[in-house]
């Protein structure tokens, strides 16, 4: 019955978007701004914002009465774009060598969660983070979930659904390359992430 929000529409964005409905959420909101990628979690029920076109805070407090999602996905990681001050301000930092990671969407999710909702963080950060608003996380009683996926734990359940036809991950498959054509796949989904989402190597 929760309201789940989920910044970035990549592979690990659009897996979570279909989780959350897998595990009773009534309504997921999406939060990306390529075309082709918000198709995709529209495909999979949520309703998809381009955060170029909204100011996101506002727009996720107006679509939950004022009080946010009862959970924020950070799908994102340290390579957040856009043009918002902060933004600007990470993507100076990295530029110069005196920062690591662009925590927008983090900052994002702290700020949109509802009191006493849970912030997870699959999304990748891998060093220091500047001007994370742990005091609104503090004061809203905040719950953080975040790392690694323990795939000891997940990989049995995750191949008994999809053998039983709950899940088919296959949707997300975009290309299917020869192992001996990685580096152009790499490339492919580096500079093509609007049509590019998942390559499948074989050899």
């Amino acid at each position: 019955g929760d309201t789940v929000a989920v910044w970035g529409c990549g592979p690990v964005g659009q897996f979570a978007i279909r989780s959350a409905f897998m595990l009773g959420a009534e309504r997921v909101i999406a939060i990306d701004h390529h075309d082709g990628r918000l198709e995709l979690a529209r495909q999979g029920g949520a309703e998809a914002f381009n955060f170029k076109e909204i100011n996101v805070v506002e727009t996720l407090r107006d679509l939950t009465a004022g009080i946010g999602p009862d959970s924020c996905i950070d799908a994102v990681g340290l390579e957040a774009h856009g043009m918002s001050p902060d933004n600007v301000i990470d993507f100076a930092k990295v530029q110069m060598k005196i920062g690591t990671d662009r925590p927008h969407a983090l900052r994002e999710a702290i700020m949109a969660c509802r009191k006493g909702g849970t912030v997870s963080i699959p999304g990748v950060y891998g060093g220091l983070l500047d001007m994370v608003p742990m005091g609104a996380a503090f004061g809203k009683g905040l719950t953080f979930k975040m790392g690694q996926t323990h795939m000891h734990r997940y990989m049995r359940p995750l191949l008994e659904r999809i053998e039983e036809g709950a899940i088919d991950p296959t949707f997300l498959i975009s290309h299917r390359m020869k192992l001996s054509e990685a580096p152009q796949g790499y490339k492919m989904f580096k500079e093509h992430q609007n049509e590019v989402t998942k390559i499948v190597l074989t050899p």
